[in-house]
């Protein structure tokens, strides 16, 4: 027997790794991993860790004796450089070959580059690894100043997790409002108020031009905007190559699977930010970036290679927390035509989303009970709510 192959070591892999052994399947399993250290929790990397507040040893996502008890290998700083889907082996930078009954691939996605002249300059931070999350904690040791490019969830969080350190703060974004793409004005402009209230400088509707020595953002209509620090918080790209190379079914440089997370290729299945998954309620295929899907989707691709027959049909969601407010977000997460805040007491709120009359997806602030109705009306596509 060859057991299974899981390629990637964040949530999705994990996941996956726990689900193969919980439904009782037997045999050997390897995790390939190109990080440093087992798997760990990423969303406190642009909170908590980021402030100071915890040490990398207490992220870890399992202990030693999961590890002892999960009787698996795992290869850390080592990379899958080829899959053999038809020969069913995984060949790795150590010049190793793997061969497999099932194997996962988890791979993830890596934080985009800006893409603008000096955008790759060494200067530039990224968050999305733990390595990373530890160069940009030692640059903000050293900094007084600091420029976040990008109004996305981890831009937001991590331009809040700074200026409570202490940095002064700006946030260049192209959007009018943080969020307001996927999230609507309504919400965007809560978002503004508080990266406002938490000493956050927002220079909004700027496209950046070049970065030069790291450090200096100029803007095309605008003065440049200068940080001790420069962190580009410019989304993911999906880390599709090896799947591409292998002849796999990839779209939109996403691995296609169904919901079960199998791939074009027998024995092959993909789960986390690198796949293209059919969910069985939404009845077509997602494209999640989340952390709560990586881990939902790798319990369905470790339950499907071993005989399970468990299907991805749970509604997206996510936590985000920028300067201490919370946001709970569950949508589908594709598209909607209609938005509509409802204020409730002490600056909570709730964001009803529809398409086409049916509720798509909900955003809350402090409103749990709307939280929770938001995912049961979104499963049944039940008609928008009335503000």
């Amino acid at each position: 027997m060859k057991g299974l192959v899981i390629v990637g070591g964040g949530p999705a892999g994990l996941s996956a790794l726990q689900a193969y052994r919980e439904a009782g399947a037997g045999g050997p399993v390897c995790m390939v991993s190109e990080d440093s250290v087992l798997p760990y929790e990423r969303p406190p990397l642009s909170k908590e860790f980021l402030r100071g507040e915890v040490a990398a040893g207490a992220i870890a996502m399992q202990d030693a004796e999961f590890w002892r008890s999960a009787d698996a290998s795992v290869r850390l700083l080592t990379r899958a450089v080829a899959l053999d889907a038809a020969a069913r082996v995984v060949t790795l930078s150590t010049g190793e070959r793997l061969g497999f009954d099932a194997c996962v691939l988890a791979t993830g996605a890596a934080p985009a580059r800006l893409p603008v002249p000096g955008g790759g300059h060494p200067a530039v931070l990224r968050l999305r690894s733990l390595v990373q999350a530890h160069a940009l904690r030692q640059a903000a040791d050293r900094a007084d100043t600091a420029v976040v490019v990008g109004s996305g969830f981890i831009g937001c969080e991590a331009a809040a997790s700074l200026a409570a350190r202490g940095l002064q703060v700006t946030l260049v974004t192209q959007e009018r409002l943080p969020q307001q793409e996927r999230l609507g004005a309504a919400a965007g402009r809560r978002i503004a108020g508080w990266l406002r209230d938490s000493d956050v400088e927002l220079v909004v509707g700027a496209r950046v031009e070049r970065i030069v020595a790291g450090h200096r953002v100029e803007l095309a209509d605008g003065p440049a905007v200068t940080g001790d620090l420069v962190l580009a918080a410019a989304g993911v790209t999906p880390r599709a190559g090896l799947a591409d190379t292998a002849g796999l079914d990839v779209r939109a440089g996403r691995v296609v699977v169904d919901a079960h997370m199998r791939t074009s290729a027998p024995g092959v299945l993909a789960a986390g930010d690198v796949a293209l998954a059919h969910n069985a309620t939404a009845g077509r295929a997602l494209v999640v970036e989340h952390w709560g899907e990586a881990l939902a989707m790798g319990v369905v691709a470790g339950g499907t290679a071993a005989g399970s027959d468990e299907a991805w049909a749970e509604v997206p969601g996510f936590w985000s927390d920028i300067g201490g407010r919370v946001l709970k977000y569950v949508a589908w997460g594709d598209g909607f035509d209609d938005a509509r805040l409802v204020g409730h007491d002490a600056g909570a709120f709730t964001v009803w989303y529809g398409r086409r009359g049916v509720t798509v997806g909900a955003l809350t602030h402090e409103a749990d009970d709307d939280y929770a109705r938001g995912r049961e009306l979104v499963e049944a596509a039940a008609p928008l709510p009335d503000p």
